[in-house]
């Protein structure tokens, strides 16, 4: 696989050090070598509050009653924290699979072992997830077609609520929605097979945050490995704004582009030439920047909207005449 060109495969050696963390620095609870096979659940922490309020219940419903919870502070980028949890399970002989969820993300299904388990009984499956997508072409994974999107996204705004994905209920799912192999997995909970902990590493060159889950999903299908959606939960605790950093989202999109644009089909493809696709690319995102305009100027229009009626409301004869009511249920 080095032969490849491919930053992040490392040909069955596992990196002695990771973001300024070694292996052999843990406790011995973590790298204790039991009898039989254990599942590995691990997150990187940058907010603990974050953790103990989304993954840790979530791992906690999960988990069994022999498996291994690591999850410690994270150790630079993402690409760096989750190679040093590599490390560490790949240490374990008794490695069965590592789990890796989002400090935010929280495991659904309590039966996700059993799902595991069934994913990996074929030898070839090197990475599993709960949202993924075929004819993806770039790190909007979500983009390409979508096969299996068996989360929700709870955010708090506007009173909170979820989103729910199109196969979060299967009562509610499209007919098209499957699990089964694709070619990217959302990154907020992935499940790895022994052979991809030990023999693949996350892209430390790539960006701080973004891009690293379809970058890892092609290291593995390029060594040979599936990549599959699985039939399990997960509720992603996150912000509507789904790209707070633009400016970083367009490098690592560009950085992804440039490193398999010559090495795997569709990624970073479109019709026509460079200066063509340039200059359509200029012109969506003027495009864009047009249509959140607008977004805007609608928003703004509505609020002054609910702010004249609910002054109108305020100034009725029957809000007038009610008031002393609401003063009096104000006191009691």
């Amino acid at each position: 696989m080095v032969g490849l060109g491919i930053s992040g495969i490392v040909d069955g050696q596992r990196s002695p050090r990771v973001g300024g963390c070694q292996a052999n620095t843990l406790t011995r609870d973590v790298t204790a070598v039991h009898t039989l096979l254990v599942i590995v659940f691990s997150s990187a922490v940058t907010q603990p509050q974050v953790y103990r309020a989304c993954a840790q219940p979530g791992i906690e419903r999960a988990r069994e009653p022999g498996s291994v919870v690591y999850s410690p502070a994270a150790a630079g980028s993402i690409s760096e924290s989750y190679n040093h949890l590599l490390d560490v399970a790949g240490a374990r002989d008794d490695l069965e699979a590592l789990v890796l969820v989002h400090q935010d993300a929280e495991i659904a299904s309590p039966d996700l072992c059993a799902t595991v388990r069934r994913a990996l009984a074929d030898p070839d499956v090197g990475v599993i997830g709960c949202a993924g997508a075929v004819g993806v072409r770039s790190i909007a994974w979500w983009e390409g077609s979508v096969t299996l999107s068996s989360f929700a996204n709870r955010y708090v705004e506007h009173g909170g609520c979820d989103l729910p994905g199109l196969s979060w209920d299967w009562e509610d799912a499209p007919p098209y929605a499957r699990p089964g192999e694709v070619e990217a997995l959302d990154g907020f909970v992935l499940v790895l097979s022994p052979w991809v902990v030990r023999n693949l590493r996350f892209d430390e060159s790539l960006s701080p945050f973004h891009g690293y889950d379809l970058d890892f999903c092609l290291q593995a299908r390029v060594a040979g490995r599936k990549v599959m959606t699985a039939d399990f939960r997960a509720i992603h605790h996150r912000p509507l704004e789904m790209v707070p950093d633009v400016e970083e989202w367009v490098d690592a999109h560009v950085r992804v582009a440039e490193k398999w644009e010559e090495a795997m089909p569709n990624i970073g493809a479109a019709a026509g030439t460079w200066k063509q696709r340039a200059r359509r690319a200029e012109a969506q995102a003027d495009a864009a920047r047009a249509l959140a305009h607008a977004r805007r100027l609608e928003l703004a229009a509505r609020t002054t909207y609910l702010e004249r009626a609910l002054h109108e409301a305020n100034q009725s004869l029957s809000w007038r005449i009610t008031a002393p009511l609401r003063m009096l249920a104000r006191t009691r």
